[in-house]
């Protein structure tokens, strides 16, 4: 079961990568008002909230005990991040207070993550 849980941590942290990757790749256009919210930053959180729902179902079926607040704002963040993709997603362009929003809330929740013990 640890390995599975960890290869899903793994797969975890490729969403994020992607998502944030995906937010850096902007941050040049974004100076220049013509950056747009990337496929791969789409994909990326999606891959984070079904692995993160996986990763708190692996945990709760070995008994591991849970934060739930935790999770719970992690999820808050996600959800916004998601949403603010996902409506923006086929625009040619984005305004950069979205899409320095996204980058703002990916950042928060990676610290959150690593730093909420």
């Amino acid at each position: 079961m640890d390995v599975l849980i960890h290869a899903v941590v793994g797969l975890h942290i490729v969403g994020i990568a992607a998502l944030l990757g995906g937010f850096l790749t902007q941050m040049k256009a974004m100076g220049q008002g013509t950056a747009r919210m990337t496929p791969a930053m789409l994909h990326g959180a999606l891959t984070m909230l079904v692995t993160g729902v996986a990763l708190v179902g692996l945990h709760q079926t070995q008994g591991d005990t849970i934060n739930t607040i935790k999770i719970g704002v992690k999820l808050a963040l996600l959800v916004v991040i998601l949403g603010l993709v996902y409506v923006k997603r086929d625009e040619e362009k984005v305004e950069s207070a979205a899409l320095g929003t996204v980058g703002a809330l990916t950042a928060a929740n990676i610290f959150i993550a690593v730093l909420w013990v």
